[in-house]
C-alpha cells in the first residue's frame, strides 16, 4: 500500500522546518520524479510498529557494464546478503528497506526486512545505461520524503542509503553532480542520514572523485576490485555498517564519524 500523503506537501514541511534548502526543493520540484518518489514510498505510518525507524535504501546499478563485466551475480548475492543481515539483527523490527535500480526500476518500496524481494536472474538483468545523477536525485528524494512522513507523525527517523554504480554518469538528462550535492548536503546537517557509495572498478572511472563530487563523505565511499572477492568484501562492509547504524540511539553522529566499519 503506498503512502498517502503529497510528497509536495513532505518536502515543504522539510524545507519550513530547515532540512531542505531552497536549491534542493526546486530539484524535487518536478512532476515525474514526484511520481516516481511517490512508487517507492510503500508501507503506511499504521502498518509500522515501531517507535522510531531506520531506512535503509540501495540503488543498484543495472547498466550493462555490469553484465558485461560478469559482476551481476555478485551484485545480486552481495544485496540479498545485506537483507540478510539485517533481517538477524536485534533491531530489525524498526527498518524499513527499499531498492531501486539505476535505471528507475522499483525492485520493492519501502518495507520490513522480512517482506523485501531478493534480487534474482528474472528481476535484475543489467542492460541499460548509468544515468547516476538523475537517479541518485529520485532515490535521494525518496528518503526525504519517507523519513518526513515519519517526522511529521512524530516518529524519529534515521536513513541509510547506499549508492552502488560501475561507472561515473554517461546518461543523465536533468540532474547534474552538483544537484545531488545539494541533497546530500541538506541531509548531512541534521545527523540522521548516512550516504554511502560503492563503485566496483571497471577499470577507468575515479569513484572516490566521482562520489565527492556529490558530496559523498570520503569514509562512506568504498571502491571494489572487479574481483569475487572484492565485491563480497564491500558488501558485507556496508552490511555491518547497517547494523551498527541500527543499533545506534539518537541521531547518526558518531556512527557517520566512523564510516564504514572495517
Amino acid at each position: 500500500m503506498s503512502e498517502s500523503v503529497n510528497i509536495n506537501d513532505l518536502f515543504q514541511n522539510a524545507k519550513n522546518e530547515g532540512r531542505l534548502s531552497q536549491a534542493s526543493s526546486q530539484a524535487l520540484d518536478v512532476v515525474d520524479i514526484g511520481e516516481q518518489i511517490a512508487a517507492a514510498m510503500g508501507v503506511t505510518l499504521t502498518q509500522v510498529p515501531a517507535s522510531e525507524i531506520v531506512l535503509v535504501t540501495m540503488l543498484v546499478d543495472d547498466s550493462g557494464s555490469i553484465r558485461f563485466s560478469q559482476n551481476a551475480q555478485l551484485i545480486r548475492d552481495g544485496h540479498n546478503m545485506t537483507l540478510e543481515a539485517l533481517e538477524r539483527t536485534q533491531t530489525r523490527d524498526s527498518i524499513l528497506v527499499h531498492t531501486r535500480y539505476l535505471n528507475g526500476y522499483v525492485l520493492y518500496p519501502y518495507c520490513p526486512v522480512e517482506k523485501a524481494k531478493r534480487m534474482n536472474n528474472k528481476n535484475y538483468d543489467p542492460s541499460l545505461g548509468t544515468p547516476l545523477y538523475d537517479q541518485a536525485v529520485v532515490v535521494l528524494g525518496t528518503v526525504i520524503a519517507k523519513a518526513q512522513s515519519f517526522i511529521d507523525n512524530g516518529i524519529p527517523a534515521r536513513t541509510v542509503t547506499l549508492i552502488l554504480t560501475d561507472g561515473a554518469d554517461a546518461h543523465s538528462t536533468r540532474a547534474t553532480e552538483k544537484t545531488v550535492k545539494s541533497l546530500v548536503k541538506d541531509m548531512l546537517v541534521t545527523e540522521n542520514h548516512i550516504i554511502a557509495a560503492l563503485g566496483v572498478d571497471d577499470g577507468s572511472t575515479d569513484f572516490r572523485k566521482v562520489f565527492k563530487s556529490m558530496g559523498i563523505e570520503d569514509r562512506w565511499i568504498l571502491t571494489a576490485g572487479n574481483s569475487q572477492e572484492e565485491i563480497r568484501r564491500a558488501f558485507n562492509l556496508f552490511s555491518r555498517s547497517v547494523v551498527a547504524a541500527s543499533k545506534a540511539s539518537g541521531s547518526f553522529g558518531q556512527v557517520s564519524l566512523g564510516g564504514f566499519a572495517a
